[in-house]
């Protein structure tokens, strides 16, 4: 199982957002310390705004900032809503597989199986459970000063 880059980004983008809660961020701030590409964490908060995760503003003082408590965060809620697609293989979607094997392969059961197993060890987790060591992510961040 690979993330897109879409939800590594989503990940982390609330992580900054987590280390300052109260905060608003410029989208850039969080770009520059996070690595990331300016336009497509844009698209990111832009989705993550849509699913309640986060609050923008625009103008001068203008970012983005948490309308969630990091503890109300389940980050296997937030897999399932930025993974655009979470099929491991062809078969999952009976529409558009291929497959000549599919109606009697155990395959697809055991990789379901794999992929429920996955997704349930994130149900148990939250986006304040990634920030217990928040001390340390902090001098880990990518300076915005230039």
């Amino acid at each position: 199982m690979r993330l897109t880059q879409f939800s590594d980004n989503a990940l982390r983008c609330l992580l900054a957002l987590g280390l300052q809660p109260e905060q608003v961020v410029s989208i850039n701030v969080i770009a520059v310390q996070m690595g990331m590409s300016h336009e497509h964490l844009m698209k990111v908060v832009h989705r993550l705004h849509d699913l309640g995760y986060v609050e923008t503003r625009r103008g001068r003082h203008g970012g983005v900032r948490l309308l969630k408590a990091p503890a109300d965060i389940v980050l296997g809620t937030v897999i399932r809503q930025t993974e655009d697609n979470l099929d491991l293989v062809e078969c999952f979607n009976a529409e558009t597989s291929r497959c000549p094997i599919a109606p009697a392969c155990q395959l697809a059961g055991m990789l379901d199986e794999a992929l429920s197993a996955f997704l349930g060890v994130l149900d148990r987790y939250t986006l304040a459970d990634a920030l217990v060591n928040g001390s340390a992510l902090v001098p880990l961040l990518r300076s915005t000063r230039t």
